[in-house]
């Protein structure tokens, strides 16, 4: 079953069988299997793993439908030639996995890298993929990484093309979402494709590029390759050779059975190792001196590169260390122009980006930071480079701020991976569909509020751990696999000084010696806290304990772990890398990593903290990527996700003196959170080809960040985006502006606008209600199209760009005939024992929604979930039927509008009910009839300011004359 796809079942069972009658063709027989399959049956696990591949295969040749689809899986049984019956004995026994794959914006790219040309250099990959079953990993985690690892390779340029080409890219990830996983799979497709040399830019830290060089020698180089010609059973040849002294070596390192060079392939030689970062070429020049069996021809020349060996190296993010490469390389000369490279920039928006401000430049010449400078001069010396970045941060500077055009930017793709399953990330710990100032579910499972009035909570957080491991040993001694519970840590972070830290060290380890965890006292708070917290959130599925008496013997086990070498407490931070390469802080060496981690800055960028169990986070910042990575939170947490903690800061003191004001980081986090989420929404909704050609290309990304984040500006003033966003056309979706003006006379001017459709709004309300949803009741009417854009077209934000390409689409509708016929508004009535009834220009009665501003002048969700399912219906947006009242205003060209009058502050009313237009944000949001935009069109429109220079990101504003 090749990935060529699926043949009809007969002729791929005779020629998949060993036998010469194979008695699997008759359909009928194969059923019966199918039905009769136990756990780990063979027959059984090869349809999954190759049902799950067809499924999960990007435009593929053989089929035009879209990936993971039942569409797809119904292409799939009829190329077979599959009946209805066993179709559904697959679809029961291998379901359609229909959650999102990864999203891809890019160039258009020369097609070089097909699966069959993947399929047929497949050595290392194939190695890797069976590594990743051995772990465990279900078919569609496999067939996920596959086609994200071959999207990016793909888009890479050919190896052996005449004309040296670097691309530039960028993979955005999840914070501690296994990125490192896909960068193994890219760099096994790299280098079986034909890439020689990989250069791996593993972290700040010796720590961390030692962690990603042995996951790279563990899982990908293998044995063989790390042995070379020595004997494993001479003693005397394994001296300097590495992992000798590693439990896991060699059960857990991948092997070949012999080298590779032995079974047709080729062996990777490390210039690097565990312990040592890059020195120099140990072997001088030779060290880089590649095989040519053909020396009339160049290397990247086929007959010459797929016979030589690849030479991989993980390099700290270290100025001196990569001098001394940059110097090494500089002795090769032309040579280098031949070789096709691959660099791989791990958390490349930490020390790779180009912070030098822009007004310092001198007559305009770009001055580098050492560590950009030194990647800047890599890409020079190795004219086939390919450059992708890694990143949990898509708004870092790498990704926004591309005024330097010769530097790091991924002009040519942004692939933005796909949140894995059992990840816990944003939705876990935020209700991002929450409008009111109470609890969501999320927010009550995992987040402990730190405010005035609860004191610190320390002591909490430190029950809550010793807790939480006793809970994981309850959980191990009842039949849950004890493998994620090796690791138990809890992570303190309140500030950036180091002096701090070692007081704070200090003041929880006294705390944790006057706990009492032995005696009355601290079992009477842990019981305490099991029944008001643990107890009431835990997860049904997993064994937990009906009474603290049941869980009390297993605390001792929890507390002697924690207590194990001596401390509880590790402190983590920057001053040197010391504090890095303590045996108790070495996840993958130490059996059992119990501890409280004190930490700042360097705990938060690439350092997976494994078992991460209770957070205690108070440190305040400005910077939006930087508190994102804060969040080391998020991960995967299996057998205890219902027990992690979050205790943060709700109302923190940021800045001094007069410049002093109060956050809540739990409020300031989810503020990113949403404009994360947001944006990698429109990612995927603009990632479809339209007649071929993509709707927006990396050059057009930075502009379309913007319309959500005021602060994104290219690096200098004399510079602009060259690509501006015209329209976006959203037919059948939610559009929802937040930026409305902050100033009274902007607030009563639009509250003006809007006063021809609050005159249309009928005075008695409806009962609204979708499917088994929630009703609500609503005071609606009916208003032109041309009535609805002249309101519009008046109203004032406080960042015009975000709602100009909306408008820009309604009013191109309005010139189309048949596109959109009017407009039903629904002005939802609050149902809270706190409302209040108003009156707005002398109409109404309304009830105003309190919402507040989440990032500056920008609010956080305007309307309520329950409200949008009849404006949805109402656009022909959904197909579940609504209640009499909403069939009834169901019309094919009509859209919906949801009209919120909101206030910030509790409501100041006249005497006769009425409150000051100056008081009042008339927010709206919107769903246009799929009938105002022709089928199969693009989204999207931009304008390139420059349309000489179409692929340039930013250009001078002196070049540009309107």
């Amino acid at each position: 079953m090749s990935r060529r796809g699926p043949k009809h079942f007969a002729k791929l069972a005779f020629v998949l069988s060993d036998a010469d009658d194979p008695e699997d063709t008759d359909e009928t027989h194969f059923r019966a299997r199918i039905l009769a399959a136990e756990p780990g049956d063979d027959l059984l696990a090869l349809w999954h793993r190759k049902l799950t591949a067809w499924d999960f295969e990007q435009s593929p040749t053989w089929s035009a439908t879209a990936p993971r689809t039942p569409e797809r899986r119904a292409e799939v049984y009829d190329k077979l030639a599959f009946g209805p019956d066993l179709r559904k004995a697959l679809d029961a026994a291998v379901p359609v996995h229909e959650e999102a794959g990864p999203v891809t914006i890019s160039r258009e790219f020369q097609p070089w890298y097909t699966r069959e040309q993947a399929a047929n250099r497949s050595f290392y990959w194939a190695s890797y993929e069976r590594l990743l079953r051995r772990k465990g990993w279900p078919d569609a985690a496999v067939s996920s990484l596959d086609e994200a690892a071959h999207a990016v390779v793909e888009r890479l340029a050919d190896p052996t093309r005449d004309d040296a080409y670097g691309a530039r890219g960028l993979v955005v990830g999840y914070v501690q979402s296994g990125k490192t996983a896909n960068f193994t799979g890219v760099t096994a497709k790299a280098i079986d494709a034909g890439y020689r040399l990989v250069i791996v830019l593993g972290g700040t830290l010796n720590l961390l590029r030692g962690q990603t060089q042995r996951r790279l020698d563990m899982e990908l180089i293998g044995q063989e390759n790390i042995l070379g010609s020595a004997d494993p059973n001479d003693p005397d040849a394994l001296v300097g050779i590495d992992y000798q002294d590693d439990e896991d070596w060699p059960a857990k390192f991948v092997s070949f059975g012999a080298r590779p060079s032995s079974l047709g392939a080729f062996d990777i030689e490390r210039l690097t190792s565990r312990d040592r970062d890059y020195m120099s070429l140990e072997r001088g020049i030779s060290a880089l001196e590649f095989e040519k069996p053909d020396r009339t021809r160049p290397l990247y020349d086929p007959a010459n590169l797929h016979a030589a060996r690849a030479r991989v190296m993980v390099v700290k993010k270290n100025k001196s260390v990569l001098e001394k490469l940059v110097k090494d390389l500089k002795k090769f000369g032309p040579i280098l122009g031949e070789v096709p490279a691959l660099i791989i920039d791990d958390e490349s928006d930490q020390a790779s980006v180009n912070t030098t401000d822009p007004k310092k430049w001198e007559d305009g010449k770009v001055t580098r930071t050492a560590i950009n400078g030194q990647i800047s001069a890599l890409l020079k010396l190795l004219p086939r480079a390919q450059y992708v970045g890694y990143t949990a941060t898509p708004f870092a500077n790498v990704f926004i701020d591309p005024g330097d055009e010769e530097d790091l930017f991924p002009r040519d793709f942004l692939i933005s991976l796909p949140r894995p399953t059992d990840y816990m990330g944003v939705q876990d710990f935020h209700d991002l569909d929450t409008v009111d100032d109470g609890e969501g579910e999320a927010e009550k499972k995992h987040v402990r509020g730190i405010y005035d009035t609860t004191g610190d909570r320390l002591q909490e957080a430190l029950d809550a751990f010793v807790l939480t491991g006793a809970l994981k040993v309850y959980r191990a001694e009842h039949g849950v696999p004890s493998g994620p519970f090796r690791h138990h840590t809890m992570l303190v972070h309140e500030s950036v000084r180091m002096a701090e830290h070692t007081a704070l060290a200090l003041r929880i380890n006294t705390m944790w010696h006057n706990a009492a965890y032995t005696g009355p006292e601290g079992h009477a708070r842990l019981a305490d806290l099991f029944e008001r917290d643990f107890r009431t959130h835990a997860d049904g599925s997993l064994p937990t304990p009906t009474a603290y008496a049941d869980l009390k013997p297993y605390v001792a086990e929890a507390r002697r772990l924690i207590n194990q070498g001596g401390s509880p407490v590790m402190v983590i931070n920057g001053e040197s890398e010391r504090d890095y390469t303590q045996p108790d802080l070495d996840f993958d060496r130490t059996p059992h990593v119990w501890k409280i981690l004190v930490g700042g800055t360097k705990l938060s960028r690439g350092f997976t903290v494994e078992g991460l169990t209770v957070t205690y986070y108070r440190r305040t910042t400005q910077q939006a990527d930087t508190l994102m990575q804060m969040g080391r939170w998020f991960g995967f947490r299996p057998g205890y996700r219902d027990l992690v903690r979050l205790y943060i800061g709700r109302e923190e003191t940021l800045g001094r003196g007069r410049n002093a004001k109060t956050v809540d980081l739990y409020e300031a986090f989810e503020a990113i959170c949403r404009d994360e989420e947001l944006f990698r929404a429109e990612l995927a909704r603009y990632a479809p080809l339209v007649d071929s050609r993509p709707q927006v290309t990396p050059a057009q990304i930075p502009p379309l960040v913007a319309q959500h984040l005021p602060w994104v500006k290219p690096s200098a003033r004399n510079k602009m985006f060259n690509a501006e966003l015209v329209e976006v056309r959203s037919p059948g979706s939610w559009v929802e502006p937040t930026a409305h003006p902050e100033t009274s006379d902007g607030l009563s001017h639009n509250t003006e606008c809007w006063e021809p459709v609050l005159a249309a709004l009928g005075q008695d309300p409806m009962q609204l209600s979708v499917g088994d949803g929630p009703g609500y009741e609503a005071r609606v009417g009916t208003v032109s199209h041309e009535t609805l854009t002249k309101v519009l077209c008046d109203l004032r934000w406080s960042m015009p760009s975000q709602f100009s390409p909306h408008l820009e689409f309604l009013l191109e509708a309005g010139r189309q005939p048949g596109a959109i016929d009017d407009w039903l508004v629904i002005a939802p009535l609050q149902t809270s024992t706190k409302r209040v009834e108003a009156r707005v220009l002398g109409h109404g009665p309304f009830t105003p929604a309190r919402r507040t501003r989440r990032r500056g002048a920008l609010f956080g969700a305007l309307s309520e979930p329950k409200h949008r399912a009849a404006a949805l219906r109402i656009a022909g947006a959904v197909e579940t039927a609504g209640n009499a009242s909403v069939e009834q205003l169901v019309r094919p060209r009509r859209g919906a509008v949801l009209l919120y009058p909101v206030v910030e502050s509790e409501p100041r009313l006249a005497g006769d009910g009425t409150l000051d237009p100056g008081d009042v944000v008339m927010a709206f949001s919107f769903v246009a009839p799929k009938s105002s935009v022709r089928t199969g069109g693009p989204l999207i429109r931009f304008r390139a300011i420059d349309s000489g220079r179409r692929d340039a990101i930013v250009i001078d504003r002196d070049d540009f004359h309107s």
